[in-house]
């Protein structure tokens, strides 16, 4: 977000803290102070989000990002796109740095060569109304099957599929910043909707502060994921920097198809990506 502009009173919210909260979770919404909604709208950067939702509320989808990474003076180096075919149904499997930033450059990126991609994401990003043609919405507190409907509608369909098989961003681990775990899901999707999978590695990272705060999270046994409200505060320290894209060639989904091998395939997969990183990202 450009530092010099002008924050306006937007008529109407686009993104209303206290409003997510009440739609997710009446009960706790009545039981939050008031101040802790005013810290949690400083960190989400509420009203520069509002303000930039409201200044492009008339672009929809790739427009959209390719504004929105312009206000961020996102630098982005792209290797092997060649690997990314013009035609075909593809799972493109990427780790996940940032927790936002990267699936906006991702987007761009692919949609250059594939206009016609789709992203699983969670279902609060829905509340970002320019995205909602792009997202496919996924509840990860509960099962939702209209929301299972469209998800395997999704990959029934001839879009891509972006994908990040981890769900969360990377945390720093023993010194070292990778994905968690990854779900075996887009393996099993691919060999149910023959659909080959490109390997992709983002290169990028998040600050101290917010690793720092992860570790000390899990240390404390705190299940609630506190660091992931200050991811939007973690996108605003990204402004102006490099983010690097490396695309490897596509694994056949015929390799997938002994469903017990599932999580060797992730693995597998996952071991592809970040062979592609060219040199420690940390």
């Amino acid at each position: 977000m450009n530092e010099n502009s002008e924050i306006r009173v937007v008529g109407k919210k686009f993104i209303d803290i206290e409003e997510v909260f009440a739609g997710k979770s009446p009960k706790m919404s009545r039981l939050i102070p008031g101040f802790v909604f005013r810290y949690l709208k400083r960190i989400i950067h509420q009203d520069e989000l509002n303000d930039v939702l409201e200044r492009y509320k008339d672009k929809m989808g790739l427009d959209f990002i390719d504004h929105i990474l312009d206000e961020f003076g996102a630098k982005i180096i792209v290797e092997g796109i060649n690997n990314m075919p013009a035609e075909g149904r593809y799972i493109v499997a990427a780790n996940h740095p940032l927790g936002g930033l990267d699936g906006m450059v991702l987007m761009k990126v692919v949609g250059k060569v594939r206009p016609d991609i789709l992203f699983p994401v969670n279902d609060l990003l829905m509340y970002l109304p320019n995205l909602k043609p792009l997202f496919i919405p996924i509840n990860k507190h509960g099962r939702n099957t209209e929301n299972l409907r469209i998800f395997d509608d999704a990959f029934a369909s001839d879009s891509v599929i972006l994908y990040f098989p981890a769900g969360l961003c990377s945390r720093k681990i023993k010194g070292k910043i990778e994905d968690l775990e990854w779900k075996k899901t887009f393996i099993s999707k691919a060999r149910k909707f023959e659909r080959d999978i490109i390997p992709v590695y983002v290169e990028g990272k998040n600050s101290n502060f917010f690793y720092n705060l992860a570790n000390w999270r899990v240390r404390l046994s705190i299940k609630l994921n506190v660091e992931m409200l200050y991811l939007v505060d973690e996108m605003a320290k990204q402004k102006n920097k490099e983010i690097i894209l490396r695309f490897g060639k596509p694994v056949s989904y015929t390799l997938f198809n002994d469903p017990r091998k599932d999580k060797e395939s992730t693995q597998m997969i996952r071991q592809m990506v970040y062979s592609l990183a060219k040199s420690d990202n940390n």
